[in-house]
């Protein structure tokens, strides 16, 4: 479709109101989002943020990649500052209001849903880039992102992927394409034009694709694809190489570009660590040399293909595989534009598919890439060209096959409503009854206090006890408080062991000994009087619902009769309709051990 002057200034007024919308939308699925999906969530980005905001007594979980300086500090960055301006608004309201605990908890989920907002966006006016701001193919790659069952359940999730993402498709919306388009030399004009366009837009790109890269290393497949396709033109129709002026450009601006990032990224990484240090490096280096991948599970190598790139499209599986088969295009130009990007998906989902371990949310940056190669067969299967006869001056597409389009979306809605508030909701809803429960027995103290004219009267205690696979809820973002003092079973990898030896083969983590032998478990490590678990009794139990027979079988032991524990149902969670882990099945529930029903309150009062 031809793009005319009119098109170009309409779509540039309407991209703040435009964005503005997609921000909208992204907080209502921010907040819509009632699940818990992966511990990475949480854990590499929130933990250590609150640490970074709240400090090293805070009670922030670090993982072993922290302690061992896996990850770049960028992300958790990004999230303290949300958290010390969430915590200083929520100063403003009164002591003991409990908006305070909300504002703090809820601030990541306003940050991230203006990331994914920029995502969709952006990815839009990629589309608006290659196919003209009045297309019918742009519209259905917003339609595309918009309606994705996917994007819905974790663009506004605080994965790093989710981050990588929105700067993968930033980076790709400031890349000069145009050096990718058929060469249009005349006598009069016998020398290519600049085919890396204006050099403030390049170096957005370059820089937004190094923070990208160093945030996720393997982020590098698709820059290294581009960066091969620009060189190289293989398969490329009527694209001139680029010159030797050209290609100094821009390798000079790569190395400008990468060589800030990198330093952003070590100055942020030696306020974090204490010392410099280089995260890529040494996950690369802790990758080859412990091989530790494979202790968090192990994939087929056809797992992207089979699991990965379904999950990712859904209903739009069919036009993305065609698109990247055959690009639906009305020009050699996009022809050209989205046989790179066609590319990069095939060298990003080969190469990670030699890797053991395998996770849909690796090739998530890949999603708004096959939205635009799948964008051009959609509208065409969903859409017909206007009537010849119409007397519009700009006739819009007629709707065509309706019942394939609604029986799409349907399906798309109902996996986005059941993924959002029926999948995992337990943990969230457990740790907001602990809160509350928190805040209560608090309240109940100070107003005791009141009454006997004495100040309230604190205690040092465990307040909860979590006997669950690890890392099965969030963890400081949602406890909050800091005396809501919590203890959960860890799964921390063999670092102390070679690849393929007995010691690396046979090792048990806490979770796997508390799951192979729980009552033996809970008599010989945790609750032993010689603990090798050192940790107090605690004021509640929580666990999914089968643990509850290994837990009134070891009471009934001597030394469970020892402990003083009774145990009372007080809390119960639906946590889905099934779930792929047999120890998380079931309800998730929460028993009072009775050790504190007279005791003062736990200390830190809020």
């Amino acid at each position: 479709m031809a793009t005319t002057t009119t098109d170009i200034r309409r779509n540039e007024r309407n991209r703040p109101k435009f964005l503005r919308d997609l921000i909208i939308i992204r907080l209502i699925n921010a907040w819509w989002i009632a699940t818990f999906f992966q511990p990475d969530e949480f854990f590499q980005s929130l933990e250590p943020a609150w640490r970074l905001a709240f400090g090293p007594n805070s009670g922030a979980w670090l993982t072993w990649e922290w302690q061992y300086q896996l990850r770049s500090s960028l992300h958790p960055f990004l999230f303290s500052g949300g958290y010390v301006a969430a915590d200083w608004i929520s100063k403003l309201l009164p002591a003991g209001n409990m908006l305070r605990s909300a504002v703090v908890i809820g601030s990541p989920k306003v940050l991230q849903a203006i990331i994914a907002g920029l995502g969709d966006w952006y990815s839009w006016q990629l589309a608006v880039k290659i196919f003209g701001p009045d297309s019918n193919t742009s519209f259905f790659v917003l339609f595309l992102q918009l309606f994705s069952p996917w994007q819905w359940y974790c663009s506004t999730r605080t994965f790093s992927n989710s981050l990588e993402t929105t700067l993968t498709v930033m980076a790709l919306y400031y890349w000069p394409w145009r050096m990718f388009k058929a060469a249009a030399l005349t006598k009069e004009n016998p020398k290519q034009a600049n085919p890396l366009g204006n050099i403030w837009d390049l170096r957005a790109s370059l820089c937004l694709a190094a923070f990208a890269v160093v945030l996720r290393p393997t982020n590098i497949l698709i820059w290294a694809t581009t960066a091969i396709m620009a060189f190289t033109r293989v398969s490329l129709k009527g694209s001139s190489p680029l010159t030797w002026s050209a290609i100094a450009l821009l390798a000079r601006e790569a190395l400008l570009c990468g060589s800030l990032v990198l330093a952003m990224s070590a100055v942020s990484d030696y306020l974090y660590f204490g010392f410099w240090t280089f995260p890529p490096y040494n996950w690369l280096n802790f990758n080859i040399s412990k091989s530790l991948a494979v202790f968090y599970g192990r994939n087929p190598w056809h797992y992207y293909l089979s699991q990965g790139i379904p999950l990712l499209c859904t209903t739009s599986l069919p036009f993305a595989l065609y698109g990247l088969y055959k690009p639906a295009t009305s020009s050699t130009n996009e022809s050209n534009i989205l046989r790179v990007l066609s590319y990069t998906v095939f060298t990003t989902v080969g190469a990670l598919s030699l890797i053991s371990h395998k996770e849909v949310r690796f090739i998530y940056p890949l999603l708004p890439i096959l939205n635009i190669t799948a964008a051009p067969a959609a509208a065409s299967f969903f859409t017909s060209p206007p009537a010849r006869t119409s007397k519009s001056a700009n006739p819009r597409p007629r709707l065509c096959n309706k019942p394939y389009l609604l029986a799409a979306l349907g399906v798309n809605l109902v996996l986005a409503g059941y993924l959002s508030f029926l999948h995992q909701p337990a943990p969230l809803n457990v740790l907001s009854y602990l809160r509350k429960e928190y805040e209560r027995i608090h309240r109940t103290s100070v107003q005791l206090a009141h009454k006997t004219h004495q100040p309230p009267q604190t205690h040092e205690e465990l307040f909860a006890l979590f006997l669950m696979p690890c890392h099965s809820t969030p963890w400081r973002s949602h406890l909050y408080y800091p005396g809501l003092d919590a203890y959960a079973l860890t799964c921390e990898p063999p670092l102390d062991t070679q690849p393929d030896t007995p010691a690396r083969d046979n090792y048990r983590d806490e979770a796997d000994r508390f799951y192979d032998d729980p009552v033996g478990f809970l008599t010989d490590e945790l609750f032993t009087p010689q603990r090798r678990i050192d940790i107090p009794l605690p004021r509640y139990i929580v666990g999914f619902e089968g643990v509850e027979p290994w837990l009134l079988k070891f009471l009934e032991t001597e030394r469970g009769k020892t402990l003083g524990i009774k145990l009372r149902l007080v809390w119960s969670g639906f946590n889905g309709f099934f779930n792929e882990d047999w120890r998380r099945s079931g309800r998730m529930l929460v028993w009072d051990t009775g050790l504190y029903d007279n005791a003062p309150a736990p200390k830190h009062p809020p």
